[in-house]
């Protein structure tokens, strides 16, 4: 297809006539078939619902078509209006555009749909099992047609997934502001996200794939780089120590195939179970993985020859998780770090599979007879949490890496909780990032260079590194660990081959350095040392836009990590200090109902405006996490606020006063 044609394409929108039907293609990663929900009426309005979108001409072939998916899929994807030309994050100057930050957002939201990014491309799945950017197609070439077509006075709204049309702003308002599942409280249990995304009302959009700001695996290589790092500091002491030490986890899918490199990078052993062979061999064509295995014993004497041998490799198991564990028990092979990143925030539609079946015949069970799926799930769930005490009680250390399988393993009745109802086992963030980076200002900031040009990714890694190593030269000691270790990373990001999909980047850094380096690019931009204009965004796991009580705000122990005022601020607050585009979503990585994250995507393109956006937003959107954190007692938070309150005079924060044990002991209720 030419560029022409191309532009033609994205121009048109909804076709006006049927384009021929596609064939499915069994090669591609699908979503597994979701459960069969909504009542013989539902089904009609669900038709209803998708057939809204096309001239009552093609009614009569798209009913009977939409049908036909609903039943075999569960959802009305609408299949026939995929489009012929490949997604993915071209160059800007590619798509067709009257607001160059339209164009940014295409260039974004294409990322999130490329086939080496995207979980299941053809069900608009980007991670997580059911992160959506869209509900269907049609939705997609809608607001393909009217990013192309706005200008700078026009604001796009979208209601998870829906385009719900341009609307009249100005200039300095975002240009697209995003919401995904924003349910009525009473409405957000599992089982309401199933039927009414099969109703085409909502999606779960995983905040990185609905905002459009997913920039692959490498956010989360860094993300868990940086996690096990530390676990490794608390188990010992020094970098030779670790050598040849064993690194035990799951999930090869979506985000958490992220975890053997970041493993490597740490210098460890390590081995990820992933059921789903499509996705072991896809992270292996990726060099994310080293060997696949799936055969156990080999798997063993594999793995304990890396261990005398101090090896920094990844190998993968594909098969149950559950089955690794306990072949490793059985074999009295020492694993020094474990985890589990499978998708247990949606354990009922394909996050999680049972022991002692296959993958199809687990699909299959999903949908024919959920309660025994539930049922097998729960019972592998209790053996996983007795594998996971037995080695801990040898001498491993275990964190919950916020997926929720904690949770899902005490829903099940495994033993997992101490007397007191506590969990046995501390999430990452309350022992690692939390303390050492949340509550300090670090984390997950990421920037997408919209040129797709090598050359100007490589420019901003030397800009970031240079940054950081100035702020190093004079910071407190309290975080100089955490700008040692982004500076290292910055330094070996090319040589680490990170780059899956855009020419992006992610490191974590606090207020100061995000400013700073935002600086940095958007002068890089205005000299023409950089070719084209740079996004600016983050992860959803960071200081300020996710209330998550079992994870991203799991060290907030007020009382108030149930609230989720601190996530629907920042998005409010980004959205007026200059962002150019806003998410708010129900749902991240621990599931449906159980975290709000307020996300935004900022385009440098080296004006003045966009130096004055960058400073206001970022410190916004950083100093509101560290003023909640500060206010929840956090003895890090406190020390960053009270700094940054030294460093910017017109910040004026509420400090609690600390209440001595004392006082609240002598009290008899």
């Amino acid at each position: 297809m030419t560029l022409n044609e191309f532009q033609n394409n994205i121009l048109q929108g909804i076709p006006k006539e049927l384009p021929n039907q596609k064939l499915y293609e069994p090669n591609i990663n699908h979503a597994p078939k979701r459960k069969d929900i909504l009542s013989l009426n539902e089904k009609k309005l669900a038709l209803r619902n998708a057939l809204r979108y096309f001239d009552k001409k093609h009614h009569a072939i798209l009913a009977k078509e939409f049908a036909e998916e609903l039943i075999t899929f569960g959802r009305i994807y609408m299949y026939r209006f995929r489009p012929d030309y490949k997604i993915y994050a071209r160059p800007i100057s590619d798509y067709p555009h009257k607001s160059i930050q339209a164009a940014a957002i295409m260039h974004m939201l294409s990322n999130n749909l490329d086939y080496n990014i995207a979980q299941h491309p053809h069900e608009l799945i980007t991670y997580g099992g059911n992160g959506s950017v869209f509900q269907n197609w049609a939705q997609y070439l809608l607001t393909m047609s009217y990013l192309a077509t706005m200008t700078d006075e026009q604001t796009l709204v979208i209601y998870s997934g829906h385009p719900t049309g341009l609307f009249p702003s100005h200039k300095d308002a975002p240009r697209l502001v995003v919401t995904n599942g924003m349910m009525i409280p009473n409405y957000s249990k599992p089982d309401d996200l199933e039927k009414y995304n099969a109703l085409g009302v909502t999606q779960y959009g995983q905040m990185t794939a609905g905002s459009f700001m997913y920039i692959g695996p490498q956010g989360i290589v860094h993300g868990t780089a940086i996690t096990v790092m530390n676990a490794a500091r608390k188990k010992f002491k020094t970098h030779e120590d670790r050598k040849g030490k064993l690194f035990v986890t799951c999930g090869l899918g979506g985000m958490s195939g992220a975890q053997p490199k970041a493993a490597k990078i740490a210098g460890l052993v390590s081995i990820t179970s992933e059921i789903n062979p499509k996705a072991a061999q896809t992270r292996l064509a990726q060099g994310w993985i080293d060997e696949v295995y799936t055969d156990l014993k080999a798997l063993i004497n594999r793995t304990k020859q890396a261990q005398i041998n101090k090896e920094a490799v990844s190998l993968a198991y594909q098969g149950n998780v559950v089955d690794l564990w306990e072949m490793l028990l059985k074999e009295n092979v020492q694993v020094d770090i474990g985890t589990d990143q499978s998708s247990l925030h949606n354990p009922w539609a394909g996050g999680y599979y049972p022991c002692g079946y296959s993958l199809e015949e687990s699909n299959a069970m999903m949908v024919e007879n959920p309660n025994k799926f539930k049922q097998e799930i729960q019972k592998t769930l209790r053996r996983h949490a007795d594998c996971i005490n037995n080695f801990s009680e040898k001498g491993m250390y275990f964190f919950d890496y916020g997926n929720a399988f904690l949770l899902e393993a005490s829903r099940a009745g495994a033993d997992i909780l101490k007397s007191n109802g506590d969990f046995k086992y501390k999430s990452y963030v309350q022992d690692i990032l939390g303390p050492m980076c949340f509550d300090y200002g670090f984390g997950p900031f990421r920037w997408v260079c919209t040129s797709a040009k090598i050359e100007d990714l490589e420019i901003t890694d030397k800009l970031a590194e240079e940054v950081l190593s100035k702020i190093y030269q004079n910071a407190p000691e309290e975080i100089k660990q955490q700008l040692h270790d982004n500076i290292v990373w910055i330094k070996d990001a090319k040589k680490n081959n990170l780059v899956v999909g855009s020419q992006a980047r992610i490191l974590y850094a606090d207020c100061e350095g995000r400013i700073k380096i935002a600086k940095a690019i958007n002068q890089a931009i205005k000299t023409g040392l950089i070719s084209a204009p740079v996004v600016l965004g983050r992860d959803h796991h960071d200081v300020s836009g996710t209330d998550s009580p079992y994870r991203e705000t799991s060290n907030i122990y007020d009382g108030s990590k149930f609230t989720a005022d601190m996530a629907v601020q920042n998005f409010v607050g980004d959205a007026f200090r200059g962002a150019t585009w806003v998410s708010l979503h129900n749902g991240g990585g621990v599931g449906w109902g159980e975290v709000i994250n307020g996300g935004f995507g900022l385009v440098l393109d080296g004006s003045d405006d966009a130096e004055k956006k960058l400073e206001q937003m970022l410190f916004w959107d950083v100093n509101n996490g560290i003023s909640r954190r500060a206010w929840a007692r956090n003895e890090e938070a406190l020390f960053a606020i009270k700094r940054e309150m030294e460093r910017t005079p017109n910040l004026i924060v509420t400090i609690p006063n600390i209440v001595t044990d004392s006082d609240i002991e002598a009290i008899v209720f």
